[in-house]
């Protein structure tokens, strides 16, 4: 059964294939208009009618299908643009966002030179194991303590210093078939690899910061003296409809770098 401007099950016969959607009638919608239009394009994206990449119908004809004025349209699409859902490129269209290098260092990458000198990291894996899940860590994922997970360690490098120590935790039945292989050779970011090869699009994340002491294993993968301060962040990324995906806790110096966060209007 499909409801109000949810895609069909059956398909337009156009290149690429998308979902052709159902007219929203505004007294069933029980929310304003316009967020009733990007429900419906959230849920096509989250399902993989409208895949990582695919182009949307130009907006007079979404407008129509959804039987909506096309301020109504673009206001839905304007919202899911503002959290990188959606991209819109000029002269081609709006497209479902994919997971690149340059959305991740803009998006989801903060330390820069104190200089504001930004870049990509150099990333080096540093451990690859599997794990179960302790207490904290499994709260933050909404699994159970002692669920299978895979931990890896990154040192991350920004002009030829090592400045980031990440420890991410990754849900087994997330990541199924998950090896280190896979790990050291992929093409791009992780996210990349999320998205590319497991069907898990990070969307958004929730972050914690505080200043600790550097233990030995941070001192010695960071070339620092024992107790001195490093900034801490515990980071989970969200998928769609905000289930956890990953537990990061990253470990950062900041003796000359920042951590730089463009902060936005919440949803």
């Amino acid at each position: 059964m499909t409801g109000a401007g949810l895609p069909r099950i059956g398909r337009m016969s156009t290149a690429p294939a998308l979902p052709a959607f159902e007219a929203i009638a505004p007294e069933a919608a029980g929310m304003p208009l316009y967020r009733s239009v990007q429900r419906a394009l959230l849920q096509a994206i989250e399902c993989g009618a409208c895949p990582p990449g695919a182009t949307l119908p130009a907006e007079p004809g979404l407008a129509r299908a959804f039987g909506v004025s096309i301020g109504t349209l673009r206001r839905a699409v304007d919202e899911l643009v503002a959290e990188h859902i959606l991209v819109r490129r000029q002269g081609r269209g709006t497209f479902v966002a994919t997971h690149s290098a340059d959305r991740f260092l803009f998006q989801f990458f903060h330390v820069e030179r104190a200089d504001g000198l930004r870049e990509a990291p150099t990333v080096e894996l540093v451990s690859f194991e599997r794990v179960r899940l302790d207490e904290p860590v499994a709260e933050r994922l909404g699994l159970p303590a002692g669920a299978s997970a895979f931990q890896v360690e990154n040192r991350l490098a920004l002009q030829g210093r090592a400045v980031v120590l990440d420890r991410l935790t990754l849900p087994a039945g997330l990541f199924k078939g998950l090896t280190e292989k896979r790990l050291r050779e992929r093409p791009g970011t992780l996210y990349q690899l999320y998205q590319s090869e497991f069907g898990i699009t990070v969307v958004r994340v929730r972050e914690r910061a505080r200043a600790v002491a550097a233990d030995r294993r941070v001192s010695r993968l960071l070339g620092l003296a024992i107790g001195l301060p490093v900034m801490q962040v515990h980071r989970v990324a969200l998928g769609f409809g905000d289930r956890p995906v990953e537990h990061r806790e990253s470990l950062i110096d900041t003796s000359r770098h920042d951590y730089v966060n463009l902060l936005s209007r919440p949803r």
